[in-house]
C-alpha cells in the first residue's frame, strides 16, 4: 500500500484550528518571526481568517506541526503533494527546507498576494466541461485557476471576464471567493516577479520523498532544484489538482492522508478517486485515533 500526504491551501481555514498545537515550539518560532500570534489569529473570527497575509502563515504552521507529529510517531509517506499554498508544507515535510525557511517564504508570498487588488475568482460547480473550456478560451482575461475535480473548478481573471464566463456557462452553482485578486492567473505576474527575486535567495535540498507539483502534476520529483522552479511558476500557473490525483492513482497510491486544517482536500479526492482510503489529520488527537 502506497500513501500520499496532501496539504491543504487557503480556503481550508476555520476558527479554532490548531488549538491543541499551540504549545509546540513551531508556534513560538512563528510568533518571533511574524510578529503576531498564530494561536490568537486561529481563534479569531471569519473576517480575520480570510486575510491572506494572516491565513497563509497559520495554515503552513499547522500543517508543518502535524507532519512533524506524524513522523515522531513513526509514520512516513510514499509521496507528498499540496494544494497551492499547501505545497510549502509538503516541501517542508519532504525535507526541501527547514521550518523557518518555509515560513519566511510563505510570509513573503502572503504579503505580496494580499497587496493585489483587482480581478476576481469564482468557484463553479455542476457544468459541462467541454463548454467550460470553450467559453474560457473565448475570453482572453480569464483562466481556469484551480481544476479541483471533474465537476468543480475555480476561474480567475478580470472582474468583467469572470462575470461573462459565469453568465455564458450557466453552471448549477457559482460562488465568488473572498480574495483580493485573481490568484493563479497571469494577472499575478507583477507580484510573482517580486516573489521570485526573494525565492532566489534560497537553495532547496533534494527531498527524501517524491513530490508532485500543481504545475507539473503528471510526474514526481525529489530534486530540490526542480521543486524550486515549480514554486517560481506557481503563483501565475493553474492548480491542476484533478490531474495530480489521477496520477497518484497511476502511481499505486491507495491511501490519502490530508495533513492540516479542514477537510477540503479529502472531499475533492473522494470525488476524483472514490476507491481510495481517506484519512484526515487536522489535530493532535487524530494521529492516534485514525492512524494505527
Amino acid at each position: 500500500m502506497k500513501t500520499v500526504w496532501v496539504f491543504p491551501g487557503q480556503g481550508s481555514q476555520m476558527q479554532g484550528m490548531g488549538a491543541d498545537l499551540a504549545d509546540s515550539k513551531q508556534f513560538a518560532q512563528a510568533e518571533e518571526l511574524l510578529g503576531w500570534s498564530v494561536a490568537e489569529v486561529c481563534q479569531s473570527g471569519q473576517e480575520t481568517l480570510t486575510r491572506t497575509d494572516l491565513t497563509q502563515p497559520c495554515l503552513y504552521v499547522i500543517s508543518a506541526v502535524l507532519a512533524d507529529l506524524l513522523k515522531a510517531q513513526g509514520h512516513r509517506p510514499d509521496f507528498v503533494a499540496g494544494h497551492s499554498l499547501g505545497e510549502y508544507a509538503a516541501l517542508y515535510c519532504g525535507g526541501a527546507f527547514d521550518f523557518v525557511t518555509g515560513l519566511k517564504l510563505v510570509q513573503k508570498r502572503s504579503l505580496l498576494m494580499a497587496q493585489v487588488h483587482g480581478g476576481k475568482m469564482a468557484a463553479l460547480m455542476g457544468f459541462d466541461r467541454q463548454k467550460l473550456e470553450l467559453v474560457v478560451d473565448q475570453h482572453q482575461d480569464v483562466v481556469i485557476a484551480n481544476d479541483n475535480s471533474a465537476d468543480q473548478v475555480v476561474i480567475s481573471g478580470t472582474s468583467e471576464a469572470v462575470a461573462q464566463v459565469i453568465a455564458e456557462l450557466n453552471a448549477k452553482r457559482s460562488v465568488y471567493l473572498p480574495v483580493s485578486g485573481a490568484f493563479h492567473s497571469p494577472l499575478m505576474q507583477s507580484v510573482a516577479v517580486e516573489f521570485n527575486h526573494y525565492l532566489d535567495q534560497f537553495t532547496f535540498q533534494d527531498l527524501t520523498v517524491p513530490f508532485l507539483s500543481n504545475v507539473h502534476p503528471l510526474s514526481s520529483t525529489q530534486s530540490g532544484q526542480v521543486c524550486h522552479t515549480s514554486l517560481s511558476q506557481q503563483m501565475t500557473a493553474p492548480v491542476r489538482w484533478r490531474e495530480l490525483c489521477l496520477h497518484l492513482q497511476e502511481l499505486g497510491c491507495t491511501r490519502v492522508v490530508e495533513v492540516g486544517a479542514g477537510k477540503v482536500l479529502t472531499g475533492l479526492v473522494k470525488r476524483i478517486l472514490p476507491g481510495v482510503e481517506l484519512i484526515n489529520i487536522s489535530n493532535r488527537s487524530d494521529i492516534f485515533a485514525r492512524l494505527s
